[in-house]
């Protein structure tokens, strides 16, 4: 008997014909001047007698295995069983051998990545032991391959165990990422930003941490608020100057003209109202990142506070023409709070109703008690903001793209939510009960 290792066409001769029909053949005996033999014999060898089985993987045939002229010149009706079975311990041994030949073209170019990678990658037990480090983890960390296996990956850096789970229950095979704090072999830190995710490593599950360096983003954002700060602070004398010119030219234009002059001075206050109010917000949302507390709080009436907004946002809606309501439950209790930075809270949030809301569109500020605190809400009808972005639309510089064209810095959503959690209440965004968005926030009740 003999295996010959060849390809083989469906249809072509016994091999091909065995092959399409998924059957095992026996020819007894094959004339040395056939076609038949020509096609089937091995060069050099007189083919008297052939046997012919399936080679299945799976249940699909991927090859024939061929037996010629037996030894007693005659295949007794066990050789094709004998045969066959042969033909299935070696497809079993094909596919375990090219499974296992991917395998390993798979994990020699993970090594290839994991090793050239130009973030630090650590990848620990379920536990949180660390297994393996990549060259850069070990010269982020400033200690050897062989001292970071000695480590638990709590020891690198600070962990996120809101976003992970006490004992790592969270992770999976998606990725969660957070911003922390990597410890070196030399006693200092840097920032970093951290992705884990769960992975198989020799059939064992284990977590793949990436810790990618951010130092310098992080030394850019300081910059960039710090410049930030220094102009905001500029800005705020200069506006001052032509907001008291601005004053003093209205008190100089004659009686006669102040009616064709109002409504050109009225456009400067309002504008010049809108970038104190800006300048305000940037520098509260610098001081609220820092941590820093709220300023003085008192009662405020939270009918007065709706009024207030009501008359800054009158010209851009009237110029729109715009429907607005208000729903505000009886019996409202007051509000403990810094005044001046919820106005403007509640003020951002009506403008952009405005903003977002078609010509001739509806807008409503809504108010009602809910437990210790008191929950108001601005909803307009306008485009609506996706699920998906609901969250990370309170970000810094976050600008969400829309069909209206309206633009702007990504700050004032990010001031409010901080505002409002720094007043200990909670802002979200839920889809209107039509279309559109509804922003709500809830403030402290002020108790009697």
């Amino acid at each position: 008997a003999e295996m010959l290792g060849r390809g083989v066409r469906l249809g072509d001769g016994i091999a091909g014909l065995v092959a399409r029909e998924g059957r095992g053949a026996v020819i007894p005996a094959i004339a040395s001047d056939t076609l038949l033999a020509q096609a089937e014999k091995p060069a050099g060898m007189r083919v008297r007698a052939l046997a012919c089985a399936p080679i299945y993987a799976h249940g699909k045939v991927i090859g024939v295995l061929q037996a010629f002229n037996p030894t007693n010149k005659v295949f007794d009706p066990d050789s094709l069983l004998v045969l066959t079975g042969l033909g299935s311990l070696a497809g079993t041994a094909i596919q375990n051998g090219q499974l296992f030949q991917s395998l390993d073209v798979a994990r020699r170019r993970y090594s290839d990545l994991f090793e050239d990678s130009i973030d630090p990658i650590v990848l620990t037990d379920r536990a949180g032991y660390i297994l393996e480090v990549n060259r850069r983890a070990a010269q982020f960390s400033g200690h050897s391959p062989q001292s970071l296996r000695r480590f638990k990956i709590d020891h690198m850096h600070d962990i996120n165990y809101e976003k992970t789970g006490q004992v790592y229950e969270k992770i999976g095979d998606t990725a969660l990422t957070y911003e922390s704090t990597l410890y070196t072999a030399e006693g200092l830190t840097s920032p970093v930003e951290v992705h884990v995710r769960k992975v198989m490593l020799d059939e064992a599950e284990s977590f793949q941490w990436i810790l990618r360096d951010i130092r310098e983003r992080k030394e850019l954002d300081s910059l960039r608020e710090d410049l930030a700060a220094m102009i905001y602070h500029d800005l705020r004398s200069p506006l001052a100057n032509i907001l008291s010119s601005v004053e003093m030219l209205a008190a100089f234009i004659p009686a006669t003209e102040k009616e064709n002059s109002q409504p050109i001075l009225q456009i400067a206050r309002h504008s010049i109202d809108r970038i104190q109010r800006l300048i305000t917000s940037l520098l509260d949302l610098n001081r609220l990142e820092q941590n820093q507390p709220i300023g003085e709080r008192q009662t405020v009436s939270v009918t007065n506070l709706v009024e207030e907004t009501l008359q800054v946002i009158a010209p851009a809606r009237e110029g729109r023409n715009q429907t607005l309501k208000t729903h505000l439950d009886p019996d409202l209790p007051p509000v403990l709070i810094d005044a001046d930075m919820v106005r403007r809270v509640l003020i951002n949030l009506a403008e952009n109703a405005v903003k977002y809301t078609p010509a001739n569109g509806h807008i409503l500020i809504a108010a009602q008690q809910q437990g210790d605190f008191v929950q108001i809400s601005v909803e307009d009808n306008g485009t609506g903001i996706p699920e998906a972005d609901r969250e990370r639309v309170f970000d810094k510089f976050t600008r969400l793209k829309n069909k209206t064209g309206a633009r702007g810095l990504g700050v004032g959503l990010a001031f409010c939510k901080l505002a409002i959690l720094g007043h200990g209440g909670r802002i979200w965004v839920e889809p209107a009960e039509t279309q559109g968005s509804k922003f709500v926030f809830t403030l402290p009740a002020a108790q009697p």
